[in-house]
């Protein structure tokens, strides 16, 4: 997916810990997105009783029958499960990402850049090259 349609620039709600049973389709289709967006991994319950983990990586509600795909936890490969199965989901995972901002990560490499163009013109006055 490409990076054009993550939200940038304010601070997202924190999902982590949270559990939702949406009362219809439009509330499923909300709380997927927002674990489409959670850095984190979520649970799955399903209607037949069984609960899945994993990373959700793309989701498509105005398929004809809307899905989710995800990297379940402990097993390899990719999953897809249709939105018609979902009863709940919970945040389970931490969500890495929650609190860093596209502008923090700029200012730190910024200051990054700034210490190694110091640390390499240091070097140079050391040689006697400038």
């Amino acid at each position: 997916m490409p990076q054009e349609t993550k939200a940038h620039g304010f601070e997202r709600p924190r999902w982590e810990g949270r559990s939702f049973r949406p009362a219809n389709h439009s509330e499923l289709c909300e709380v997927i997105e927002a674990a489409f967006d959670y850095r984190g991994d979520v649970t799955f319950h399903l209607k037949d009783g069984t609960t899945i983990e994993g990373y959700v990586f793309n989701r498509d509600a105005q398929a004809p029958e809307p899905y989710v795909q995800f990297f379940p936890k402990k097993a390899s490969g990719n999953t897809v499960i249709q939105y018609a199965d979902i009863v709940a989901v919970e945040f389970t995972g931490e969500d890495t990402a929650f609190g860093k901002s596209w502008e923090g990560w700029v200012a730190k490499s910024e200051a990054l850049h700034r210490a190694e163009a110091e640390r390499v013109r240091a070097e140079a006055e050391a040689r006697g090259d400038l």
